[in-house]
């Protein structure tokens, strides 16, 4: 089933009506708002909005474990974000559209794994994105005409301020592409989590490195979020259409080999929420 998480200025999926509502409560936590069973042409999916219905939760304070326990444990397979971020390059102004296939973290006060206390698990992350779901929300966003970057740097700040000016144009030597504030712990958790994870970067701005441009504003975000979220329900859409990708690739069996800890030293309730994130049902864990 195909997860899709809203970002600033989307807080639901227009033109999909719910046919279920969810007030998920996690080992983690509450999710940050209610999550929505939609049916999209014949494809049911499940809408989260990150911040919250009222735009409630800052960068920081997202309850990313939650949020992402919640989706799997509903059943998602595949996890689409949807996630405002400022260009910065010149070839990228405003209202472009990117698909990342990297990311560099700079966040410093999150939770970052599911494994924090009595289990310990290291998982691949070379490949923070799934590539087969990139390459269908590529394919979809040029079936209905929307030019689209199909790879790129996410820069990860912590937030939820914007950046210095210096930092910008560090982030510019090192290669980042875009910049933003919730692709981390976000991406590590859906692979803790066996999920196929992409993300649709929605760019609203120059950040504050291009001087020809008036810097990063909320005024500035919000218009060009407007604009950018009818691209994001077309493809989406398209998405939809075509059918999410067969699970050929090793997202879903991420956690295998990935858990350090002994069996008979794992808590019981532990071995609870283990088992939603490897879909595993039997007590052999």
């Amino acid at each position: 089933m195909l997860a899709v998480i809203g970002g600033s200025g989307t807080y639901d999926l227009e033109e999909a009506e719910p046919r279920e509502v969810f007030d998920v409560e996690t080992p983690f936590g509450r999710a940050s708002g209610p999550v929505r069973k939609s049916r999209i042409g014949q494809t049911d999916v499940l809408f989260l909005a990150r911040h919250g219905l009222g735009h409630e939760y800052s960068p920081t304070s997202v309850p990313y474990r939650a949020n992402i326990f919640a989706l799997k444990e509903l059943g998602a397979t595949h996890l689409i974000s949807l996630s405002a971020v400022g260009s910065l390059r010149e070839e990228l102004p405003p209202r472009s559209l990117v698909i990342p296939d990297q990311i560099i973290d700079r966040t410093v006060r999150r939770e970052h794994s599911f494994f924090a206390a009595g289990v310990v698990a290291h998982v691949g992350l070379a490949e923070p994105f799934c590539t087969h779901l990139r390459a269908a929300l590529g394919g979809a966003a040029e079936l209905v005409g929307r030019a689209i970057r199909r790879d790129g740097m996410y820069l990860c700040i912590e937030g939820p301020q914007f950046s210095t000016r210096a930092e910008s144009k560090l982030y510019r030597s090192w290669g980042a592409t875009v910049i933003g504030m919730t692709a981390m712990p976000e991406a590590r958790l859906a692979r803790e989590a066996g999920l196929c994870y992409a993300m649709l970067a929605m760019v609203t701005d120059y950040d504050v490195w291009h001087e020809a441009e008036a810097d990063v504003s909320v005024e500035v975000v919000n218009s060009n979020l407007r604009a950018n979220t009818e691209s994001a329900q077309e493809i989406l859409k398209q998405v939809v259409a075509d059918g999410i990708p067969e699970r050929t690739c090793a997202c879903g069996s991420a956690l295998e080999q990935a858990i350090m800890t002994a069996p008979d030293r794992i808590p019981i309730e532990a071995k609870k929420w283990i088992r939603v994130l490897t879909s595993q049902h039997s007590e052999a864990l």
